[in-house]
């Protein structure tokens, strides 16, 4: 005999398959990344990592609390309660972190490009960062094309069609003649919005495992609670001036006499 509310019990079951399907975005963003964007993904390997198994776990919790749901299994709904309280203070301990650094996301990552300059003279490893991300954003230096001081590599310098587009700037050094036209804008404002961008992505989806999280607490606490107490057939005593029973009088006849 079925336990657990059948309301509930559905109303559990939609929320996992919509739990399931969280996890699956979360382990397609970074697979079609790899996909899609087919240069060098070393330095994003953590990343790719982390949201792996952030979706592969959360597939598997919510498969475990869809079977406890529908076998009415105490074991895997304690299981998936014990994951989602943690699952919710982990989302939110992360996720207000997130959003408190996040208005001082562009001067801490200003300071940490600054300690680069000037990029003539940084590191090969930098140098070649530098100028894959000149030619992908068009764009030339960090702050401005002086970062690289008297020494602008090619991938500043533009196109004839960027030139009639108005996306470039003459530069003219002292003893360089013609003139070499580069990029007007440089990349760090460029770089920001995409890193941004990805916060606020990445903070929302760390809001919304709380809040789902948050919401399988609830009904995985309610639906053991009533695996623990089941209803029982309540019987109601009726009180006994609603009974029927005989009248207190009865009208006497007397018979006919013939």
């Amino acid at each position: 005999m079925a336990q657990i509310n059948s309301c509930i019990k559905w109303t559990f079951t939609v929320f996992n398959v919509f739990f399931a399907i969280f996890g699956a975005i979360v382990i397609l963003i970074p697979l079609l990344s790899q996909v899609y964007i087919r240069d060098d993904m070393e330095g994003r390997t953590t990343g790719l990592v982390v949201l792996y198994v952030v979706g592969a776990v959360t597939l598997v919790i919510a498969v475990l609390g869809a079977y406890g749901a529908h076998r009415e299994n105490k074991v895997c709904l304690i299981l998936f309660l014990v994951c989602m309280v943690i699952g919710t203070l982990m989302m939110l301990r992360i996720g207000i972190v997130a959003a408190f650094f996040r208005p001082k996301l562009t001067e801490i990552m200003s300071d940490k490009f600054k300690e680069l300059l000037p990029l003539d003279t940084a590191t090969e490893e930098v140098k070649n960062m530098a100028d894959a991300m000149q030619s992908q954003l068009h764009c030339c230096g960090l702050f401005s094309y002086s970062d690289w001081e008297n020494n602008v590599p090619d991938s500043c310098v533009c196109s004839s069609m960027e030139v009639e587009e108005g996306m470039c700037q003459s530069l003219t050094y002292l003893s360089l003649y013609p003139r070499k036209q580069i990029y007007s804008k440089p990349c760090f404002p460029i770089l920001m919005r995409f890193i941004l961008v990805v916060a606020d992505i990445m903070t929302g989806l760390v809001f919304s495992l709380a809040t789902l999280a948050l919401l399988g607490m609830i009904l995985s606490s309610i639906m053991i609670h009533q695996l623990r107490h089941p209803a029982r057939t309540t019987v109601l005593m009726v009180p006994s001036i609603f009974t029927t029973g005989p009248p207190k009088y009865q009208e006497l006849q007397n018979p006919p006499v013939y």
